[in-house]
């Protein structure tokens, strides 16, 4: 398992668009499993919707992306290889899908398989559930790089 503290290490991501609470499962280069406790507090809810909370399409497939760059992550580099210095580039999205609303008050469960690698560049299959339910799917791809404006930094 990965908890916060670890996500926090890996992920450039903060408040309010980090969105996976903890990784449950991890296999290098296979899956990855994960969930983001989504509650009332979260700021979107403000204005989708206001009289009707629900969670975005488009939030559901960045919480995905984000653990898929966990996934990648970890199979590259392991826990030796300083975050900092590395990100996790979105590419593309293929063949999303919305299947079901995400409220307040769920547990969005994140569940992503590779596809394929080749280098830096992964495709995952991504999929969100809610209460063992699809909620979500779609293929990701995307691509580890260096984040050249922390080594100019330094």
């Amino acid at each position: 398992m990965i908890d916060i503290d670890k996500i926090l290490k890996i992920l450039p991501h903060r408040y309010p668009i980090l969105l996976v609470d903890k990784i449950t499962s991890l296999k290098p280069f296979e899956f990855v499993g994960g969930y983001k406790n989504i509650t009332i507090n979260e700021p979107i809810f403000l204005g989708h919707f206001p009289s009707k909370a629900i969670y975005p399409g488009v939030m559901i497939i960045e919480g995905m992306a984000q653990a898929g760059g966990i996934l990648a992550f970890y199979s590259a580099y392991g826990d030796e290889v300083e975050a900092e210095n590395k990100l996790v580039y979105f590419m593309s999205i293929d063949r999303a899908k919305f299947r079901s609303m995400v409220r307040p008050g769920d547990r969005l469960e994140y569940k992503l398989e590779v596809l394929k690698y080749k280098g830096k560049v992964w495709v995952l299959d991504a999929k969100a559930f809610v209460d063992g339910k699809l909620v979500a799917e779609a293929e990701l791809k995307a691509m580890l790089g260096d984040n050249d404006d922390n080594k100019a930094k330094k």
